[in-house]
């Protein structure tokens, strides 16, 4: 098993998906990202990264917008970016507490 899958398995595997609804999961090395639905915190993405000689994880909770040329004045508007919270040093068994911590979001019934 991947280091993306034992991520999502720690989250709570399907039962978080659905329980969520987070969806566009992207594997990448040793972190996963995901798009979350709309929530109290504001943040739309997730991602989570394995610290590699620790055994923790990071936590990276944030907006992001994409830019795009508007219609009317034919301008630029530039990607908005920003972070609503991070947090480092997070146990695996921690993982779902500091998810609903931060979104309101339970992730079991």
């Amino acid at each position: 098993m991947s280091v993306p899958e034992t991520i999502l398995q720690q989250l709570g595997g399907q039962r978080f998906i659905a329980m969520t609804g987070a969806s566009h999961f992207v594997a990448d090395g040793n972190s996963l990202r995901m798009r979350l639905p709309k929530n109290e915190s504001k943040a739309n993405f997730l991602t989570i990264t394995l610290d590699e000689g620790r055994d923790t994880y990071s936590m990276r909770f944030f907006y992001y917008k994409m830019g795009r040329i508007s219609l009317k004045t034919g301008k630029t508007i530039p990607d908005v970016e920003r972070e609503i919270a991070a947090y480092t040093d997070v146990y695996a068994e921690d993982l779902e507490r500091f998810f609903t911590d931060t979104t309101h979001m339970h992730t079991y019934l």
